[in-house]
């Protein structure tokens, strides 16, 4: 096991790479609400277009694949104490980030889209939530590649919880 002091390179693309996770989640959850007229349409559109075919392929079989990746990244890494602290730490921490924003998408599926469907409201609230996830995930990322631990309130504190030493 690898402590908190040395990060391999290796260690810090694959954490990297975890994080499209949240990403993707992000980009799904905000669709339906990131009209047109939005500022943001064109940043959500930069970012839509290549993810695309992932997210497709993601999502395409009615969430047991999305169900299966977060099932394999928490046993096969964030349980293996074989593996460096760091890749174990941001994996939980994308796996986190993802479950925060599908609870957010079922509260607005079966609270909130009825009561504030295209008002507003629905769309601010949308471009809060793809404001928040794009700089959570794009922090997370840039700390991750210079190898330090992307130390975010109340998530980073529930996965240093989780992945111990």
């Amino acid at each position: 096991m690898t402590g908190r002091g040395s990060v391999s390179p290796s260690d810090r693309f694959f954490s990297c790479l975890v994080y499209i996770l949240p990403l993707m989640e992000t980009l799904v959850l905000v669709n339906q609400g990131i009209t047109g007229g939005s500022l943001l349409a064109p940043v959500f559109a930069l970012l839509v277009v290549p993810l695309s075919p992932i997210i497709s392929i993601y999502y395409g079989f009615g969430g047991l694949l999305s169900f299966a990746v977060f099932l394999a990244l928490y046993m096969l890494v964030v349980r293996n104490s074989e593996l460096s602290h760091f890749l174990r730490y941001n994996v939980m921490q994308a796996i986190l980030f993802g479950i925060v924003l599908s609870l957010i998408g079922i509260v607005w599926q079966y609270f909130l889209g009825a009561i504030f469907r295209n008002t507003i409201v629905a769309e601010t609230l949308f471009n809060t939530i793809f404001l928040g996830g794009l700089v959570a995930v794009g922090y997370s990322v840039i700390q991750t590649a210079l190898g330090r631990y992307a130390e975010i309130p109340a998530i980073s504190e529930a996965v240093s919880n989780q992945v111990r030493y």
